[in-house]
């Protein structure tokens, strides 16, 4: 893998896989939940703090273990090859899951931002994969170009539309959103009914959107190894990156209440399109259509990105088939791109969206679980491993991250038992995947294997 990456790309990648249109849509479902201003921005603060948590704890791992491959890198170096592989397999999976469920998302706002085009929103989105296929082929500096680009046109396009709100919009009692929320009863919070008992049971199935909302945050440790200083790059990418995510949800926030009645806020599917209106005129939802798109094209760049990285470690450690981890000279992991675009484009031909949506939010929580249980064990079992960074708060902070974890995948398996039941399934799925692909690694010499960075005198040459 060529060392080429910097600060700049890590921040665009935490940035760019994070943000998307999860916060056009996220803060209708927390208002109505919440009901009250100041609640409502605490839980998104909240969100934001367990991502924050989240980062410390994988900078450590990032930093004491910077080999390409996600989090199954940490897994295998935990428990072995057979938890790494599983780890691996779902993450792969999950990355498939959300591409193309955010390539169908794509090509519904390109057909609803250009009517004129009478497609089908599936053949948008294979064209959408194949175009990043594209950019990724031409190798690893157009690809964290175009990432770094995107990522920064979405962070400018989300910050223009918040000082839209708070230079144009008149606030929730000017005439123009009176009228918007004409009809619409007063909010009343919670907390004026509801003891410290009840509140949280209305503040925890908010979080679980937020919570979603912020996935993507990881998104640097899957070029770990593409980092020309990755001890010190990629814990500042991480951290860096959650605080910009979360500075840029909370002012969202801030603009969304700021330009429309709580109870509009509440009711709304869209409340960024609302607030568009409000400021705009009808042509509101046309711009904020644009930026959703804008948004989603980062996360499918993102995702291809990432995706062959995993197939790329676990081919070179001999535990899928080894041509996935050649790469082409110009530092793309070509033979695992085609098969993680060939992957989600059948999903897309053949997957129930609201289904893949669910499974994939899955995956990512169980993924952060399985990295904070790697690292309690580390710290356990290898405390001779060399970290330049090491997570703060220990061991309070990797608890709170595994208990958030933990209570994410059991609220989703009691609530939504039949996707849940999906998501265990093709987990278990990946058992047959690793006898079939240590069939395929018989057949041919596997890679060396990657280095153990506690042991750098061994280490392999770039």
């Amino acid at each position: 893998m060529l060392r080429l990456l910097g600060l700049g790309f890590g921040l665009a990648g935490a940035v760019g896989g994070t943000i998307g249109a999860g916060i056009l849509r996220t803060p209708g479902l927390v208002a109505a939940q919440l009901q009250q201003g100041p609640l409502i921005l605490a839980a998104w603060l909240a969100g934001g703090l367990y991502a924050l948590l989240g980062a410390l704890c994988v900078a450590e791992l990032a930093s004491a273990i910077p080999l390409a491959g996600g989090w199954y890198i940490y897994m295998r170096r935990a428990f072995g090859d057979r938890a790494g592989f599983s780890i691996g397999w779902l993450d792969w999976l999950g990355h498939c899951l959300g591409v193309a469920w955010v390539a169908m998302t794509a090509g519904e706002y390109t057909q609803a931002l250009l009517p004129w085009l009478h497609s089908d929103p599936r053949l948008i989105a294979l064209a959408s994969l194949l175009l990043f296929t594209g950019v990724q082929w031409l190798g690893l500096q157009a690809a964290s170009g175009s990432q770094q680009l995107l990522s920064l046109a979405k962070a400018l396009a989300f910050l223009a539309l918040v000082a839209a709100c708070f230079l144009v919009g008149g606030g929730s009692d000017s005439p123009a959103v009176a009228a918007a929320g004409a009809g619409l009863s007063p909010a009343a919070g919670p907390s004026s009914s509801l003891g410290w008992g009840g509140l949280l049971l209305v503040l925890v199935p908010a979080l679980q959107p937020i919570i979603s909302t912020y996935d993507g945050w990881h998104s640097p440790i899957y070029f770990a190894e593409e980092f020309e200083r990755p001890q010190h790059d990629l814990p500042r990418s991480l951290l860096g990156g959650v605080v910009a995510v979360t500075t840029t949800y909370l002012l969202v926030n801030l603009a969304l209440l700021h330009v429309l009645p709580l109870p509009q806020l509440a009711a709304s599917n869209l409340p960024v399109a609302d607030a568009a209106a409000v400021i705009i005129g009808p042509a509101g939802r046309q711009v904020i259509t644009a930026l959703a798109l804008l948004s989603v094209l980062g996360l499918i760049n993102a995702s291809l990105m990432s995706a062959p990285r995993v197939l790329f470690g676990l081919a070179r450690d001999g535990l899928f088939a080894p041509p996935l981890a050649w790469v082409h000279p110009r530092g793309t992991p070509l033979p695992a791109l085609l098969l993680t675009t060939a992957t989600a484009s059948l999903l897309v031909l053949l997957g129930d969206f609201e289904l893949l949506l669910a499974l994939s939010a899955f995956f990512y929580v169980a993924l952060c679980g399985s990295g904070v249980v790697a690292l309690l064990w580390l710290r356990l079992s290898k405390p001779q491993l060399a970290r330049p960074f090491q997570v703060w708060g220990w061991p309070l902070t990797p608890l709170i991250v595994l208990a958030g974890s933990l209570t994410f995948l059991l609220a989703a398996l009691v609530e939504d038992r039949q996707r849940s039941a999906w998501a265990l399934l093709l987990i278990a799925a990946g058992w047959p995947a690793q006898q079939l692909s240590r069939s395929l690694a018989s057949l041919a010499p596997a890679a060396p294997p990657a280095a153990d960075p506690a042991a750098p005198a061994q280490r392999q040459p770039d």
